[in-house]
């Protein structure tokens, strides 16, 4: 319930405010040059600290505890860690009685019986991507030279996303926001049709960030309101190349050799400085929330990476199972 993956598959461990978390990566072949240095960039895109991110700051640094040595991957399970230092578990003391709207509080006390780690959000907090992000940069090296870039391209319903990060902060308040990925360089026929096919297995991986709420390839949505005769991407030579991308990039499941275009949409966080109404599993009513601790405004600011990461992991699982074929 926590891995994921075919030939390339991660799993994930740890809890938010827990003594750290971590990602486990089977089926990483050997040989790839990889140190702590190489996760500096990316793992610096994620962090927190800029306007409209949470205050919460932590050294996020990677350990590679085991399937590397002498500079490189050995073939063994590749595990990474990070330890949590910059906790305050008890501004979610309250959280146990009266849990937050929109966040996963409630479904996991009655899932886990009341034996979830509450303090963060715990196994579902957002800070677990940064396990994500982490096992992206192993995916990117095997990839190359397949480049990935994911940019915010709207925030709550605006372009201009500095003004409503602005305006959700002056409100005490959360806005979501639209993600785009684009990913060129992938050759023709990755993917597996029906249930891998490369919607399938990046969808699959999108939806396990948390608040992401929807997933379009190409024209998306747009594309109901299309006709055929405009929908259709002319195929222009023998690469597959085409004259638009309203496919984004796959056809019946498989790259078809065009740049992968997608977007996802990103959901406020739950956690707001406006007064809520949550029921209380203490009282059996309904009662006032006011939510403690350090959150984003706006997690969507943070999310590009993440993306970039995702991608660069099914990606990663689909090279190795053409690969397999061959």
């Amino acid at each position: 319930m926590n891995s994921t993956g075919r030939i390339f598959r991660i799993g994930l461990f740890g809890e938010s405010h827990g003594s750290g978390i971590g990602v486990t990566i089977d089926g990483c072949p050997p040989g790839i040059p990889l140190t702590p240095e190489d996760f500096n960039e990316d793992l610096g895109r994620r962090k927190a600290g800029k306007k409209g991110t949470t205050p919460r700051i932590e050294d996020d640094l990677p350990e590679i505890i085991s399937g590397q040595f002498n500079g490189h991957t050995t073939g063994a399970p590749l595990t990474i860690m990070f330890r949590n230092r910059n906790v305050r578990s008890e501004d979610y003391t309250n959280l146990q009685e009266t849990p937050r709207p929109g966040h996963a509080d409630f479904v996991a006390w009655k899932r886990f019986k009341g034996f979830n780690d509450y303090r963060g959000g715990g196994h579902f907090s957002g800070r677990l991507t940064l396990c994500l992000v982490a096992a992206g940069v192993v995916a990117k090296k095997l990839i190359s030279p397949v480049t990935i870039k994911a940019a915010l391209i709207s925030a709550g319903g605006q372009k201009d996303i500095e003004k409503a990060v602005s305006a959700a902060l002056d409100e005490g308040d959360s806005i979501g926001g639209v993600v785009e990925c684009r990913a060129a360089g992938i050759p023709l026929g990755w993917g597996e049709p029906f249930f891998d096919s490369v919607e399938s297995v990046i969808a699959h991986l999108a939806f396990s960030i948390p608040a992401i709420k929807g997933v379009e390839f190409g024209s998306g949505f747009s594309a109901s309101a299309m006709k055929g005769s405009a929908h259709n991407d002319p195929i222009l030579d023998d690469t597959g190349r085409t004259a638009t991308n309203n496919a984004g990039g796959i056809s019946g499941g498989l790259t078809n050799g065009n740049e992968l275009v997608y977007r996802i949409a990103v959901k406020p966080t739950s956690s707001i400085s406006v007064s809520q109404s949550t029921f209380s599993t203490k009282s059996g009513r309904v009662e006032e929330l006011k939510v403690k601790g350090r959150h984003d405004a706006c997690i969507a600011l943070r999310v590009p990476v993440v993306m970039e990461a995702i991608t660069s992991i099914a990606l990663a699982d689909l090279k190795m199972l053409a690969e397999s074929r061959s």
